[in-house]
């Protein structure tokens, strides 16, 4: 339903997304997770056909997004992440006015206005003023919006954020429900949310797509933690000779302890072969155990693998024209 292929934006010498590639089949609920600035949002507005993109193509329900934006915006409902409203039209006023513009019927526009003023909990306030609303009121009357028209596809940009925590179960449960009948592209910054509702995830830093996997295979796997006592590198280099380590990742700790995560091929448990090796060169060990790899870890280990050095300085502008007006001036 989605297909994007070495998607790239920049903002005049900024990159925004650098050469981006990816998929979402029908029916799937995909969570696309990544820090500040990571270039999320700006994936967004491009398969909305909010901005064009500087290269590359995607396609969302089979339609270029920019040779056919007409058709694309037809086939997908859209929450931002500051939700635009008018705020001197009434509630349910407002929903009606957008179900219209949508192209829908009358007698379609009635009904579906009830079902999504029931489903998005916004019954109590269908005759206020939308200028009144609380920021999770006004929320939901932008998830409201991006359903109106039962689109097949709902690409939510933060849909809980300003909610409270009753209001966030109540979303997550009906992105959850929505998503055995459409595809959804979630953006959140909280991880939790993601396995709630998931199947699948995208995390992308710095531009560029460092993981794309279903959550049950991140969580299938696991790493052994180990903490002990001694020379940090040499213990690493220890640990990376045991049969069937993949990776070694080390960090000290305090009092010459250092810690340790040990990633094995398919995942076997190594434990004892791990203590042997560093009970053998008298390392006092102070934590082993056996850990599943959660979404978090997977999260962060995409921000290790980015050189954000390096990102920074592809895209700093070159200080060419400077350097000639200081020689001139000289």
């Amino acid at each position: 339903m989605i297909s994007v292929s070495n998607l790239s934006k920049y903002f005049g010498p900024v990159m925004a997304v650098d050469g981006i590639s990816f998929e979402v089949g029908q029916g799937e609920v995909v969570g696309f997770l990544g820090p500040n600035g990571a270039g999320k949002t700006t994936t967004m507005r491009i398969l909305t056909s909010w901005l064009p993109a500087t290269s590359g193509v995607a396609k969302v329900a089979g339609y270029d997004v920019m040779l056919e934006s007409t058709n694309v915006r037809r086939n997908i409902g859209y929450l931002p992440e500051s939700v635009p409203l008018y705020t001197e039209m009434r509630v349910e006023e407002y929903l009606s006015f957008r179900a219209k513009l949508k192209g829908m019927s009358r007698l379609e526009r009635g009904r579906r206005v009830e079902y999504c003023l029931e489903r998005c909990r916004l019954i109590t306030v269908r005759r206020r003023l939308l200028g009144t609303l609380s920021k999770g009121y006004r929320q939901r009357v932008g998830l409201a919006d991006a359903m109106i028209h039962n689109p097949p596809i709902l690409i939510l940009d933060e849909p809980t954020s300003g909610l409270d925590p009753l209001q966030i179960r109540e979303t997550l449960a009906l992105i959850k429900e929505l998503g055995q009948t459409h595809t959804v592209l979630l953006s959140t910054h909280i991880l939790s949310e993601v396995e709630a509702v998931c199947e699948r995830v995208i995390i992308i830093a710095n531009g560029r797509v460092g993981l794309s996997q279903r959550l049950d295979e991140i969580e299938s796997e696991s790493v052994v933690l180990v903490e002990a006592r001694g020379p940090t590198e040499q213990i690493a280099q220890v640990i990376k000779h045991v049969g069937g380590v993949t990776s070694v990742n080390a960090k000290p700790m305090e009092d010459g302890v250092a810690s340790f995560e040990v990633r094995t091929e398919e995942d076997q448990d190594a434990r004892e072969e791990v203590s042997k090796a560093i009970a053998g060169k008298g390392w006092p060990i102070r934590r082993l155990e056996r850990k599943s790899r959660r979404l978090e870890d997977a999260f962060f280990d995409v921000l290790r693998a980015q050189d954000p050095l390096k990102q920074a300085m592809k895209a700093e502008p070159a200080p060419k024209v400077e350097t000639e007006a200081i020689t001139k001036k000289v």
